[in-house]
């Protein structure tokens, strides 16, 4: 199977595009769109975290759940929203605890890219979403295939900094070597739980710690 996708990143999973469960993924999305049903990301964006930050880049991984499901609001980075979109509750949460953290004004738009083009990988754990159906692509098979893509970074580099928001998220710690890479834990930045240890976590101001330390360049996590 010929999956449009960055280079390092279709040499490292291309064991993963013969398996039975990716033609299940790219099934069930065929019946999606020829029953007329709207489908987050646009197809070009689907693999828009794994295009933004090839594997050697990676410094940096933040895991989502799953996309957006209003329109026009998933462009393929878990947490962002394209130029235009008002900025989700979650979002704007982690732009006060940046604030918070590192004194940086919130931007005017709530698109990441700036972060993943430094090195932070914006993956959500499912890469799409049904319009308006939050998780209901959840079991078409894409958490097997976006575990791979992490341990293939838990494998193959060593230092990465792991921002695990929430249960979802800190569930995949199990598949994460604490003895080459970073955990760091908090609640999801959501409305319902920010407050339950999000804010005040400093996970951007320890992120950058713990990269320096390594002689790596730190992120700069305001957005222009």
């Amino acid at each position: 199977m010929d999956v449009k996708i960055e280079e390092s990143w279709k040499f490292a999973l291309k064991d993963e595009f013969s398996k039975a469960y990716f033609a299940d993924i790219k099934a069930a999305l065929i019946t999606d769109k020829k029953e007329g049903i709207h489908i987050y990301p646009p197809g070009p964006k689907i693999f828009n975290a794994f295009d933004s930050t090839p594997l050697p880049e990676v410094k940096v991984v933040i895991i989502g759940q799953d996309p957006y499901h209003g329109p026009g609001q998933a462009h393929g980075l878990c947490f962002s929203v394209d130029h235009g979109v008002k900025a989700p509750p979650s979002l704007v949460n982690i732009f006060k605890e940046i604030k918070s953290d590192l004194n940086i004004d919130p931007p005017n738009h709530g698109n990441l890219q700036s972060w993943a083009d430094q090195g932070v990988f914006l993956l959500n754990a499912m890469l799409t979403v049904r319009a308006h159906q939050a998780a209901s692509h959840q079991k078409i098979g894409w958490q097997k295939f976006t575990n791979a893509a992490i341990r293939i970074i838990n494998d193959q580099l060593e230092g990465v900094v792991f921002l695990l928001w929430g249960k979802f998220a800190q569930n995949k710690a199990n598949i994460i070597n604490p003895r080459k890479h970073h955990i760091l834990k908090a609640a999801h930045p959501s409305p319902f739980s920010a407050y339950n240890g999000f804010f005040g976590c400093k996970h951007f101001s320890k992120t950058n710690e713990l990269l320096k330390a390594q002689g790596k360049m730190e992120i700069d996590w305001g957005i222009s």
